[in-house]
């Protein structure tokens, strides 16, 4: 019988990765609880009806890459593509957002229907961070310099560049989108075959494309900071000034626009030229608009979502991950004869009491070349026992040589923790 295999593009996070992920995960809650934001956690399934609202009908998400299907009752669900539309559901649901300011943040896997590529799978995973009730660009400059508070907790700085652009207001954009329609038709022959199809669906999208000939074409079109109305020009001059002043090097890029419908004048993204063509890693902007358009009372809004799988490809690519957090243990206990097998059992115990920070993996699977399959377990610290006429000692080994030899078990705690120290 032939075996079962996972989905293509649905990938296993195996032990010797997790490590990785966790220590990511680590840093991203550290720096949103010192900023003050409450993780939210919300399910994994929503109505249809949510996405086609928010992100828009016509999008390629909603046309092309949405997991839906339909109960047993005969309802449209759809398998989340992305975090914001159900926070906003979440928020406007349990009385959260209305008259309210709000900072949330989640994590967890979205799942879009798109060709696999390293750093995008069919199931990823996206940390997100959602504010509500706050409609000054502070705000909007926060969100900015916090992502960049972790990019240098994670050593990745350097090689990430923030780009920044306005999208104006709804009715602004919506005069620019039509001249811009006007400005493309014009020259339709000209476009490639997707930027073809997005004209008569989503224009603006055109303006990202990576054509070639339809950039060199675009240099002539219309610009949208020429059609911001006045409020959204202030709004950006301000956030620009707060950016500066905090050291926030940034590129303003009048083609950066956002693949969802909902997002109005501040946009950005952090991308990086270390991973090829999938070079965003982190991406936002502001919302107003969403949270009367699922139903509520306006609430003005802006946040960013972050892809784990391609910050961690980033970080393994830059050797950007501390070599302590590769294993998924500090300690490694073992006996070297099975008079010593009980011993091994009661001294983890006793550590695990004294030393509850350390991680500690004792080794249960026989006792052939048990001083080789120590040293090559990856453990910082080894712990090996042996069984003398005056019952258990230990020795202590560190990744690089024995430490100590015939330890009373009773020394070891101390010994352990000043060897951690």
């Amino acid at each position: 019988m032939a075996k079962v295999k996972a989905i293509r593009g649905m990938n296993d996070i195996l032990p010797s990765s997790t490590p990785i992920w966790q220590y990511l995960e680590r840093q991203v809650s550290t720096v949103l609880s010192s900023y003050g934001y409450n993780e939210i956690r919300m399910p994994i399934v929503e109505q249809t009806e949510l996405f086609k609202r928010s992100i828009g009908e016509v999008t390629d998400i909603v046309e092309k890459e949405m997991y839906t299907f339909n109960d047993r009752n005969d309802e449209s669900l759809t398998l989340r593509p992305e975090g914001t539309a159900g926070c906003v559901r979440a928020g406007e649901e349990h009385g959260l957002l209305f008259n309210q300011t709000q900072r949330f943040w989640y994590q967890g896997p979205m799942f879009r229907y798109e060709k696999p590529q390293k750093g995008r799978y069919r199931q990823f995973h996206q940390i997100g961070v959602e504010t509500f009730g706050m409609a000054s660009a502070e705000i909007d400059a926060e969100l900015i310099v916090l992502s960049a508070r972790l990019w240098k907790k994670l050593g990745i700085l350097d090689a990430v560049t923030l780009q920044l652009n306005s999208l104006g207001s709804t009715e602004s954009r919506q005069v620019y989108k039509a001249d811009l329609t006007a400005f493309l038709e014009a020259r339709f022959d000209q476009l490639d075959e997707d930027s073809q199809r997005r004209l008569a669906t989503n224009p603006l999208r055109i303006l990202d494309s990576k054509d070639t000939n339809t950039q060199n074409l675009l240099a002539d079109a219309p610009v949208l900071s020429d059609y911001l109305d006045e409020d959204s020009k202030s709004h950006f001059a301000h956030l620009t000034e707060l950016l500066d002043a905090s050291g926030i090097r940034y590129e303003v890029n009048p083609r950066l626009v956002r693949g969802l419908d909902y997002y109005c004048k501040t946009v950005f993204e952090w991308v990086t030229d270390k991973l090829g063509a999938q070079g965003t890693v982190c991406a936002g902007g502001r919302y107003d608009g969403l949270v009367k358009q699922l139903g509520g009372k306006p609430t003005p809004a802006v946040g960013f979502a972050m892809g784990v799988e391609r910050l961690i490809l980033l970080l393994e690519t830059l050797n950007a991950i501390p070599e302590e957090e590769r294993s998924s243990f500090d300690l490694y206990l073992a006996a070297d004869d099975k008079a010593a097998q009980q011993a091994v059992f009661a001294l983890a115990e006793t550590l695990r009491d004294e030393l509850p920070s350390l991680r500690i993996r004792c080794h249960f699977a026989g006792l052939k070349n048990i001083n080789n399959k120590a040293r090559q377990s990856g453990a910082a610290l080894i712990v090996l026992i042996k069984q003398t006429e005056q019952g258990p000692v230990a020795s202590l080994w560190n990744e690089d040589a024995l430490v100590q030899s015939d330890i009373a078990l009773s020394a070891l705690p101390e010994m352990i923790n000043s060897a951690w120290q």
